[in-house]
């Protein structure tokens, strides 16, 4: 898809115009669609394409999410099911921590292949590493107390705080990952 198409669409999906919501109510509603519905239908589509895009976007996450949880769990013979105990070393990766990463990884799926972004879990923060090589940092996670950090190595190796309310927040971050990524 073009880029002008992307902009286009997106347009119609935040505001949709007469023409496209009266397009989709007459495929939805045999009746005729008279002056006043469109009004109604308009709200109507909006609503059905955030629920098409948020079924789209959970389509995908999570097969990942259970690859990550999967491999952030112990093979210890145990189900899935039973509650997990926190082990004896204090590490224990939270399922916010796998989806930061699993946001960090779309941020960067552009540049860097997937297989090379790998989650390593600290007493004190998550470490995101390519290549799960600690000298190759991308970011580190800082969740286990009050306030959420985001810590980004600069050019010269030093972690710059970010503080993150939601984990949203590390999309609007995503310029400075891209940079960490192009000087792998």
């Amino acid at each position: 898809m073009d880029f002008r198409h992307s902009i286009l669409l997106s347009k119609e999906l935040s505001n949709p115009a007469e023409e496209f919501v009266r397009y989709f109510a007459k495929k939805a509603y045999p009746s005729v669609v008279t002056q006043k519905e469109p009004g109604q239908f308009s709200t109507i589509t909006k609503r059905a394409f955030n629920l098409i895009v948020s079924d789209l976007i959970n389509h995908r996450l999570k097969p990942a999410l259970k690859t990550e949880t999967a491999k952030a769990r112990p093979l210890t013979g145990e189900q899935p099911d039973k509650q997990e105990t926190k082990p004896e070393n204090g590490i224990e990766t939270t399922q916010e921590e796998i989806e930061a990463s699993l946001i960090v990884k779309s941020v960067l799926r552009q540049k860097i292949d997937l297989q090379r972004i790998h989650l390593r879990d600290a007493q004190s923060y998550c470490a995101i590493l390519f290549d799960d090589n600690n000298r190759k940092p991308i970011c580190r996670l800082y969740f286990n107390g009050k306030k959420k950090f985001v810590d980004i190595p600069d050019e010269n190796k030093k972690f710059v705080r970010n503080e993150i309310q939601a984990l949203d927040n590390i999309f609007g971050l995503g310029d400075k990952l891209m940079e960490v990524a192009e000087g792998v």
